[in-house]
């Protein structure tokens, strides 16, 4: 006969409900491990089940110890599970996890504990985007649990470096420097100003110009050492880095 005890035992080593511990430990004849290896399988039978259905919501969980920060996207179904405890203590275990054991053992571990908690929420979770940075000057920002920047300064100070990240995360530049505009993107902004230009019906030397001063207000808005800095709308990024002995090596977003 399966004890209320022993179904609590199994409840409190899983997580799952009362119904599946039961019905696991009668499987089981009353033996826990065998009743646990048996609720480990199903997880992952219901897990594979899941895994077509389509996970674009989830969390941003970004971590750092030392010289060494690591940013993980985990991904479900809906908001409600994307809030839920079980998931987002999942998402910060797997960052922890990554910072320890490094990226690649994380990645072949993540799936068995993804299926114990797939078989608690009843959603497709799936791991998404998984990095490590290191560096001296590591910055980490965070929003709402859906976007996240990492920069990576060489000089500067911590607080200068997740300034940054929260300029970056707010203001969403395209590009690091004017150098990393492509050609592609300058000649379709040249096509697109050069029409409107033309209908202004100024001599041709006024319109060549306007149409460069357009082109370069245009990147320097999408341009991240160009734009004005969010907490300091009187100097750009790159002045501000500059004045502070820093470079910003790289930065990298992630978002839900």
């Amino acid at each position: 006969m399966i004890t209320t005890e022993q179904v609590k035992e199994l409840r409190d080593a899983t997580g799952v409900s009362v119904m599946q511990c039961r019905k696991a430990l009668e499987e089981a004849g009353g033996d826990m491990q065998k009743a646990l290896m048996i609720l480990k399988k199903k997880s992952s039978e219901i897990a594979a089940k899941k895994s077509d259905r389509e996970a674009k919501d989830g969390v941003v969980v970004i971590k750092k110890e030392g010289t060494k920060a690591v940013a993980v996207i985990l991904n479900c179904e809906t908001d409600f599970v994307a809030k839920n405890e079980d998931f987002t203590s999942l998402a910060n275990t797997i960052a922890e996890k990554a910072l320890a054991d490094g990226v690649e053992a994380t990645q072949t571990a993540a799936p068995e504990m993804i299926s114990a908690i797939v078989q608690k929420v009843g959603e497709n979770i799936q791991l998404g985007d998984i990095r490590e940075f290191t560096g001296e000057t590591l910055g980490l920002y965070v929003h709402n649990g859906k976007s996240g920047v990492v920069t990576n300064l060489t000089g500067g100070t911590t607080d200068l470096a997740k300034d940054i990240a929260m300029h970056i995360a707010a203001m969403k530049p395209a590009y690091m420097s004017a150098n990393d505009v492509p050609e592609d993107a300058k000649r379709m902004a040249t096509e697109l100003f050069a029409k409107e230009v033309a209908e202004s019906e100024k001599p041709e030397d006024i319109q060549k110009k306007i149409l460069e001063g357009k082109i370069s207000s245009y990147f320097k808005e999408q341009t991240l050492l160009d734009q004005p800095f969010i907490k300091n709308p009187d100097v750009t990024v790159g002045k501000l880095l500059e004045s502070s002995g820093a470079t910003l090596t790289e930065y990298a977003v992630f978002s839900i």
